[in-house]
């Protein structure tokens, strides 16, 4: 019987500038959620990237006195090094820029989408936003007149355009999101979220700007047969999620579209785009929608919004050196204090406690105490004997909570299970027992410990892995078989006791 499958993206970000925390919180959850699906046994195919195209990068190069392409392809790496130091297990990164893989796609799609009558060419005048890359109405501004997200005042266009005409697909978007939450087809998480969309459609959908003139925009993607548009972002970002995949070309991998489970992780920014014009594109292109819609919040610094001009903006690799290079830290507060939907907020103080309460002492002490008292008593490991109640329904509250994405859930299950075995080592002081009966009260909390490394997994993979190789084990590439009591029967001795956490600096 074949596993079953789970195509998970994220979204392609922006490289007119260096990474952010914001970059760093989807691409942690989303990494999360692809290790935890390898371990209950899926087969998974991961994918990021890079959205090349647009005014943003335009105008960027063109204040450094650079090319589009040498801009983003000085830029690119900067994503690509921060993303293996943070141990984002991807296995493809997509460029917008690719004319090999990326561009034929969007071509034929687009085509498809014409074919379809779905665009129309007109001249519109509108107010546009450069930040978020498209047309502003009225609704979509705060009292000042200036975009909610870019506190900035859009500059008036006038300009020949192709239109994505999405005033079509209200009902069929409507139905597409009201129908299918029991069935568990297109949903969008948290629901909470959903309702949000759908307040967007009742308002009233408007058609989509799906081109710019090359004399506005000579950065990306020529419309077909029309050299004097350039595809604007939403056909050409948004369909960086079959690009990845080779579909609408001769050399389509379609089993990872047609017969996975899709899950989008994304910001809330960009939410009513992939729940609304990316599914119409779909549609009329042929191809069906995905799965599952993850949104994520906003991440704030001390409690405020980040901007370079107050001077709060947390740099993510300062955050890897404050912890020696180690992605841990980082991930472990990210999924510990972020809920999944919500905003959240990054705070040095609030990461140094954490990390010297619940990794240093609920975690690395108790190992260490464990370790070196096995140790002294030769390293043998004795009778596992049945649960001691630490462990009780853990594992079941704890599937559930991963599979429904309540990740910061999945987390603390973790770390109550560890402050249950302090509790207990306090309670029932082993270093004052003797002969077998402290070697197997010792044994039933280096299992417990098993345990605890294995449901941090997902969430600090070189933490679980540290973990079990000092309990003399190795990490598994599934749980299956391996979340029972005492269910490593081969295992008897107990590895050499490391410092798991280094004290932080000052």
């Amino acid at each position: 019987m074949s596993m079953p499958r789970q195509y998970i993206t994220t979204a392609i970000d922006y490289p007119n500038a260096a990474p952010h925390m914001g970059h760093v919180l989807e691409k942690v959850l989303a990494d999360v959620c692809a290790r935890w699906f390898r371990l209950r046994g899926d087969e998974v195919r991961f994918q990021i990237g890079t959205d090349e195209h647009g005014i943003k990068v335009q105008r960027t190069a063109e204040s450094e006195g650079l090319t589009a392409k040498k801009l983003v392809d000085r830029n690119v790496p900067m994503f690509e090094d921060l993303y293996r130091k943070l141990g984002i297990s991807y296995d493809k990164f997509i460029r917008t820029s690719d004319q090999k893989e990326h561009w034929p796609t969007v071509v034929e799609l687009w085509k498809k989408l014409d074919s379809a009558g779905m665009l129309e060419k007109r001249s519109y005048t509108g107010m546009y936003c450069s930040g978020c890359e498209r047309f502003m109405t009225k609704k979509d501004l705060d009292d000042k007149g200036q975009c909610e997200n870019h506190k900035k005042a859009p500059e008036e266009v006038t300009e020949e355009n192709y239109f994505f005409l999405m005033s079509k697909d209200s009902e069929n978007l409507k139905k597409l999101l009201t129908k299918n939450w029991d069935k568990e087809e297109y949903r969008i998480v948290p629901q909470f979220r959903e309702n949000e969309t759908l307040s967007l459609i009742d308002q009233g959908l408007e058609d989509v700007s799906f081109s710019r003139p090359k004399s506005s925009l000579s950065w990306g993607i020529p419309v077909p047969d029309e050299e004097a548009q350039t595809m604007y972002v939403w056909c050409d970002a948004l369909t960086n999620y079959i690009s990845g995949l080779g579909l609408l070309t001769d050399h389509e991998e379609r089993e990872w579209w047609d017969d996975a489970e899709i899950t989008h992780v994304i910001g809330k920014d960009i939410a009513r785009f992939h729940a609304l014009i990316w599914p119409s594109m779909l549609k009329h292109g042929g191809v069906r929608t995905p799965d599952k819609l993850l949104i994520h919040g906003f991440l704030t610094s001390e409690g405020e919004k980040m901007s370079k001009s107050t001077g709060n903006v947390v740099v993510p690799n300062d955050v890897l050196e404050k912890f020696g290079g180690d992605p841990d830290p980082l991930r472990f507060y990210l999924s510990h204090e972020v809920p999944v939907g919500r905003d959240g907020d990054f705070s040095w103080d609030r990461i140094e406690k954490l990390y010297d309460s619940k990794l240093r002492n609920d975690l690395g002490n108790l190992l260490n105490r464990v370790l070196v008292l096995l140790k002294k008593e030769g390293g043998d490991l004795g009778d596992f004997g049945s649960d001691p109640k630490l462990l009780g329904d853990k594992w079941k509250k704890y599937q559930e909570s991963m599979n429904a994405f309540r990740l910061e859930d999945g987390v603390s299950l973790a770390v109550e299970l560890a402050t249950e075995c302090n509790q207990f080592i306090d309670k029932n002081k082993p270093w004052e027992l003797k002969g077998d009966e402290k070697v197997n009260l010792l044994t039933q909390l280096a299992e417990a410990l098993r345990h605890v490394a294995l449901m941090l997994l997902p969430f600090t993979p070189g933490t679980s892995e540290r973990i079990l190789k000092q309990l003399g084990l190795k990490a598994p590439e599934t749980l299956e078989g391996k979340i029972d009591w005492g269910a490593e029967k081969s295992w008897k001795k107990v590895g050499e006791a490391e410092i798991l956490f280094e004290p932080l600096e000052d």
